[in-house]
C-alpha cells in the first residue's frame, strides 16, 4: 500500500507497479461511439439510464457491465480468427459469477489462476477438461482441487511437477498437465512482459527438454504447452511475430514430449485502447497469420493439437463502466478538483497504479451531460475519497461542468477493476457490480 505521508510530487511519481509520471490530457469518448449512447442528456449502459442503474445498485460507486457488448466482442474475435482456433477466457480479468455464467455459453474454455477462481469456473457449464489452471505458487491444496476436478494444471516449475505427481498418486487420479514455457523472447509493445529473461512464470525454454523427460506418464497425462509472452498489446505485427516465434519454439520442444501434443495455448495479450493516442487492435492480420501457421506448421507437425487463444481484457474490458458520484467540488491554487465517492480502492488501474509505466487518463464522461451539449466544458482533476494523492482518476480532464451529486462514468472498466484493487484500504464499503 502506498505511503501517504510523503510529498505530493513524490507520491505521484511512485506507484504500486513502478514509476508513474503524471500527465495531463483531455478525456476522450468511448472508442466505440455506439457502445454507451446518451438518452437526451443521460448516459445509457445496456439500454438503461445511468441514474436508474444507480438506483438499482442502491448506492454509489458501482460497476456495470453490458453483456451485449461482451457477446459482440466475442463474435468479432471469432470472426477474425481462423476456423479451428479455440477461445479461452482468462477469469482473472473479471471473475464476476454472473459474467462467467454468460461467458460460459460463448467460450471454448476458461483459464484460472487460483483455487477461488477454479471453484467459480467449475460452477459454470464449461467442462472441467476445458479449464486450465496457470500461475506460479500453486499450493498443494489448490493442486489437489485441480487434479480431483480433472482440470489441466499448467506446470510452472520442476518442483510443481513433483508436487503434482505426489497429489495424483495420493488421489489415485491421473493428473492432466501442460507445461508453461518461459520463451527466450519478449513481445515488443506489451503492457506487461510475461516472457523472456528471468521470470516467475513458466519453465525456461532451455530447461524444458530435461523436465519433459522426467514426467511420469503413469501418474501424469501430458497434454501440451502454454506460452504467454506479453499482455495488453495493440501492435498486430508484434503479436504476429510472437505467435510465429512461439510456434517455432513449440515445434522444437514437441520432439522431447512424452506424448503427442494435444493442447497448444498460444496465449493472447490482445489489448484495448485506454487513452486518446491508442488505436484499437486490428485483428485481420493476426487471423491471417494464425491461418498460415495452422496450415503450414501446426497441423502438419502437431495434428492432434487443440489450438487455443486465451483472452481476458480484450473480451470484457470495453464492456464495463465504473460510476462514481461527485461529493465535493473545490478550487486549490488555480486547479478545480471534483472529489468523488470512489477511487483507487475500486479502480486502481485507472489511477495508473496497476502495471502502468506512464499514467494516462481513462476515457471519462459526466453521466448527466451529453458531450458537446451546454454547459461548456472545463478542465478538472477528478480525485477519489482516499487520504492519498495517488487517488487520482483523471488529471486535467476536460469535462462538461459537473455539480455535486452528478455521476462520473469511467469507461474501459470491465477488466482488472474491482478485484485488482485494494478494496480494504481505509475501510470503505465494497461497490456493487451489475450485469445488464
Amino acid at each position: 500500500m502506498p505511503d501517504t505521508g510523503g510529498s505530493l510530487m513524490a507520491a505521484r511519481a511512485t506507484s504500486v507497479a513502478g514509476v508513474v509520471a503524471p500527465v495531463t490530457g483531455t478525456a476522450f469518448p468511448h472508442p466505440d461511439p455506439t457502445a454507451f449512447p446518451f438518452d437526451g442528456d443521460t448516459l445509457t449502459i445496456g439500454g438503461v439510464r445511468a441514474d436508474l442503474l444507480a438506483a438499482r445498485a442502491g448506492s454509489t460507486p458501482f460497476f456495470v457491465y453490458d453483456r451485449t457488448l461482451v457477446s459482440r466482442r466475442v463474435a468479432r474475435v471469432r470472426a477474425g480468427l481462423p476456423e479451428g482456433v479455440e477461445l479461452s477466457y482468462a477469469v482473472k480479468a473479471n471473475p464476476l459469477p454472473a459474467l462467467l455464467a454468460h461467458l460460459a455459453g460463448l467460450m471454448d474454455g476458461l483459464d484460472v489462476a487460483s483455487g477461488g477462481e477454479l471453484l467459480r469456473a467449475l460452477d459454470t457449464t464449461v467442462p472441467a477438461s476445458r479449464i486450465s489452471f496457470a500461475g506460479p505458487g500453486k499450493t498443494t491444496g489448490e493442486l489437489t482441487q485441480a487434479i480431483a476436478a480433472g482440470v489441466t494444471v499448467e506446470l510452472e516449475s520442476a518442483l510443481e511437477l513433483e508436487r503434482v505427481r505426489e497429489v495424483a498418486g495420493r488421489l489415485g487420479v491421473r493428473a492432466r498437465v501442460a507445461l508453461r514455457v518461459n520463451p527466450p523472447f519478449a513481445v515488443r509493445g506489451s503492457g506487461m512482459r510475461l516472457g523472456g529473461g528471468p521470470q516467475q512464470f513458466g519453465v525456461d525454454s532451455e530447461q524444458v527438454p530435461e523436465l519433459l523427460g522426467r514426467i511420469p506418464t503413469a501418474e501424469v497425462d501430458f497434454l501440451g504447452f502454454h506460452v504467454f509472452a506479453g499482455s495488453q498489446n495493440l501492435d498486430a505485427d508484434s503479436i504476429r511475430a510472437a505467435q510465429r516465434a512461439t510456434v517455432e519454439l513449440v515445434l522444437k520442444l514437441a520432439g522431447f514430449a512424452p506424448a503427442p501434443v494435444r493442447y497448444l495455448n498460444l496465449g493472447g495479450g490482445f489489448g484495448i485502447p485506454y487513452a486518446r493516442r491508442d488505436r484499437a487492435l486490428d485483428l485481420a492480420p493476426i487471423g491471417e497469420n494464425l491461418a498460415e501457421l495452422l496450415e503450414t506448421s501446426i497441423r502438419p507437425r502437431l495434428p492432434q493439437a487443440r489450438v487455443v487463444i486465451e483472452l481476458g481484457r480484450h473480451l470484457v474490458g470495453e464492456a464495463g463502466v465504473y460510476l462514481t458520484r461527485v461529493v465535493d467540488r473545490k478550487e486549490s491554487r488555480g486547479t478545480t478538483f471534483l472529489v468523488v465517492d470512489g477511487g483507487l480502492h475500486h479502480q486502481l488501474a485507472a489511477t495508473g497504479n496497476f502495471g502502468s509505466a506512464i499514467r494516462r487518463n481513462y476515457p471519462m464522461a459526466v453521466a448527466h451531460r451529453a458531450p458537446g451539449a451546454p454547459p461548456e466544458t472545463e478542465t478538472v482533476d477528478v480525485v477519489g475519497c482516499l487520504c492519498t494523492p495517488l487517488d487520482l482518476l483523471g488529471k486535467a480532464v476536460e469535462l462538461p461542468s459537473a455539480r455535486v451529486g452528478d455521476l462520473i462514468a469511467v469507461f474501459q472498466a470491465g477488466a482488472y477493476g474491482l478485484t485488482a484493487s485494494p478494496t480494504a484500504f481505509l475501510g470503505h464499503p465494497a461497490p456493487r457490480e451489475l450485469l445488464v
